[in-house]
């Protein structure tokens, strides 16, 4: 006897269950709304009473967006009396889980024509891009808010600092606006997105102005800053925060070597630079950085040699701290990674109305990054660094 075998379309079973739920939402805040409306009046429907404030005049529909996909609210329209829901605000279109959702979808990188499409796949309809855009302004607001909070952190021995450009288009024209980032560790060991502002160029007048935004907004304590070689960001150091060292990244530091470097002599020279990172001392450092450059001479690479030679010393400046910090203070990568994280988002957008939009973007990205990606994970152990404060105190 051969057996029944019973098959489901899982499809129609998922549309049948939604359905199922979008009703009884559909049903349960209607019904809602009618008790609401009987508490305002003081009488059921039909019902004869010396207490009645109002009379019914029937209803008018609003759809509204939840989560189980569009509803129609039958609201009651009343003689006598304005109807005031709790249930929903007036004029409000969607669920506020909805807008939350839209929101997040817009600042992780999901382009707005992307955004219609998964609204209308989840909820059944789609949302124009005007209404994206007027969401992101209630965004945005909070985002400012975030961007000037003050730095409760304590103290941030190591700060991280770069510029990344993005296009905007100014009097019909296009042109490069640079936004400012810094990201530092904590005395208790944890990564802090510190800010970004907007600056037309990376030269001397916006790192100060950043630097000491930052600074009036409670950054202290900082050891060293490290970043890419730009005049202007080391004066601007020195400036504000004289008492702290600097760090080449090492990054940055070989991609100028290679710019002078014979694309077929590169990987040799990328290894034989890494070996002076890999010194256990800034002395040994030193020492493999002077066997480098006479074998680069050797193998006459003069201009790669000379400028290993020039500037091979401000990238050693991590030998000062701790070794068990040196793999995460001698290159920039920490913020790096933000950028790409930022690029990839701002390459939806293209080019920017203006420098403001640009900032505001990069902000709820670092924002969403920093909240989502990092949680809670310490970065490092501070009391490496604790102790070895201790004893240069106790040296001198």
């Amino acid at each position: 006897m051969s057996e029944k075998i019973v098959q489901f379309n899982e499809e129609i079973i998922k549309g049948q269950i939604k359905e199922l739920v979008r009703g009884s939402v559909e049903e349960t805040l209607n019904g809602l709304l009618e008790t609401e409306a009987e508490k305002l009046i003081q009488a059921a429907r039909y019902e004869r009473s010396e207490e009645r404030q109002a009379y019914r005049s029937g209803h008018y529909q609003r759809n509204l967006t939840t989560t189980s996909g569009d509803v129609k609210l039958n609201v009651p329209r009343l003689k006598g009396a304005t109807f005031e829901t709790a249930i929903i605000e007036r004029y409000r279109r969607r669920e506020s889980s909805v807008e939350e959702a839209l929101i997040e979808m817009y600042l992780a990188g999901v382009s707005v024509r992307r955004v219609e499409d998964i609204t209308e796949a989840l909820w059944g309809s789609k949302v124009s891009p005007s209404t994206i855009s007027e969401l992101n302004k209630k965004a945005y607001v909070h985002i400012e808010d975030w961007r000037n909070r003050p730095l409760q952190g304590g103290r941030y021995p190591y700060v991280y600092v770069d510029g990344i450009y993005l296009r905007r288009n100014w009097g019909g024209e296009y042109e490069n606006v640079a936004i400012l980032v810094a990201i530092a560790v904590n005395e208790d060991g944890y990564r802090e997105v510190l800010g970004a502002m907007e600056g037309m160029k990376e030269d001397k007048a916006s790192w100060v102005s950043f630097f000491q935004w930052l600074h009036g907004r409670g950054l202290n304590g900082v050891k060293l800053i490290v970043g890419d070689k730009c005049m202007g960001m080391l004066e601007a150091v020195g400036e504000v925060f004289p008492e702290a060292k600097y760090q080449r990244c090492t990054v940055h530091f070989y991609r100028n070597i290679f710019s002078v470097t014979p694309r077929s002599k590169v990987k040799i020279v990328a290894k034989m630079l890494k070996a002076i990172h890999a010194q256990e001392s800034r002395k040994a450092a030193r020492q493999k950085a002077k066997t480098v450059v006479e074998e680069l001479g050797a193998m006459k690479l003069k201009e790669t040699a000379k400028k290993v030679e020039d500037s091979i010393e401000e990238t050693l400046t991590y030998c000062d701290f701790p070794s068990e910090h040196w793999t995460r203070i001698r290159t920039n990568n920490v913020i790096e990674r933000l950028n790409r994280e930022i690029r990839r988002r701002t390459r939806v957008v293209g080019c920017f109305p203006d420098g403001n939009s640009a900032l505001m973007l990069v902000c709820a990205r670092l924002r969403h990054v920093a909240g989502t990606q990092w949680g809670n994970k310490k970065y490092m152990n501070m009391k490496h660094l604790e102790a070895a404060l201790v004893d240069t105190s106790v040296a001198g």
